[in-house]
C-alpha cells in the first residue's frame, strides 16, 4: 500500500479558490497553495515516476514545481467570457513522450472537489492523427473492438467527448462502426472520488487505472505510428 501524499486540505483550498477567484486573495493565500495543493500534486507525480516507468514507459512523468505534469493554476483568460484569473481544479498531464503537445495520447488526472477522474486517449487529435485513428478502425475493425471493449478497461472507463453529426468523408453513413467514427474525441474517463485521492492507497489505484486503459491507449499509438 502506497502512503497517502494528497491531503484533504487540497480539496478544501480549491473550494475556497472557486469563492474567492481573485488576484488579491490568492496572492495573500499563496503559501497555502504551494504547501496544500502544488507541492502534494508533485509528490504524487513523483511517486507515480517508477511505477509508470515499468508499466507505460512511454508517459513522460515530470516532477517539477513549474513546467513539468502538473499543469498551470493560471488560466488563460484572452479569448473566453470568464475572465476569472485562476483554474479550480489542478490537472496533471502525463503526455506520450512523442508528442509535444496535450493532442498526443497520454493520460490525464483531475483533481476538482465533486469532479475527480483519470482520463486516457486523446483528445482533439489534428487532422493527420484523426484520419489515421479512423483508418485503423476502418482496417482492423475486431483490434479496434478488442480495444473498445476490453473488459478490464470498461469495467471503470466510459468514452466522453464530441462527435461529427454526419458520417466523416470517405465514410458511409451505414458503415457498421460509424458512431466510433464520428468521434471528434478518443478520450475515455474513469471517476475518482476525493476519499480515492486522499486515501493511502492513491499510487496504487493510479498506475492500476492505467494499465487499464492499455488496450486503448496501445490501438491509439499503432493508428498514429508511436510505441506505447
Amino acid at each position: 500500500m502506497s502512503k497517502g501524499i494528497l491531503p484533504k486540505s487540497l480539496f478544501a483550498f480549491l473550494r475556497k479558490l472557486k469563492q474567492n477567484n481573485n488576484r488579491d486573495w490568492f496572492a495573500e493565500h499563496k503559501d497555502l497553495y504551494q504547501q496544500n495543493v502544488l507541492g502534494p500534486a508533485v509528490e504524487l507525480v513523483a511517486r507515480l515516476e517508477k511505477p509508470l516507468a515499468r508499466s507505460a514507459p512511454m508517459l513522460h512523468v515530470s516532477p517539477k514545481p513549474h513546467n513539468g505534469s502538473v499543469l498551470r493554476i493560471y488560466r488563460d483568460t484572452r479569448f473566453g467570457k470568464d475572465k476569472t484569473p485562476y483554474k479550480t481544479n489542478v490537472g496533471i498531464s502525463l503526455r506520450h513522450q512523442a508528442g509535444k503537445d496535450v493532442h498526443a495520447p497520454g493520460i490525464y488526472l483531475h483533481l476538482e472537489p465533486a469532479e475527480c477522474f483519470i482520463g486516457a486517449g486523446t483528445w482533439r487529435p489534428e487532422s493527420s492523427a484523426l484520419a489515421s485513428i479512423r483508418a485503423a478502425i476502418d482496417a482492423d475493425p475486431k483490434a479496434w473492438k478488442r480495444a473498445r471493449d476490453n473488459k478490464a478497461f470498461r469495467a471503470d472507463f466510459d468514452f466522453v467527448g464530441e462527435s461529427l453529426k454526419t458520417a466523416p468523408r470517405d465514410y458511409p453513413k451505414d458503415h457498421p462502426l460509424i458512431e466510433d467514427l464520428r468521434r471528434k474525441d478518443f478520450v475515455a474517463i474513469a471517476p475518482l472520488s476525493e476519499a480515492d485521492l486522499t486515501g493511502d492507497a492513491i499510487v496504487d489505484l493510479i498506475v492500476q487505472r492505467v494499465k487499464q486503459a492499455r488496450p486503448l491507449m496501445r490501438f491509439l499509438c499503432d493508428s498514429i505510428g508511436v510505441p506505447y
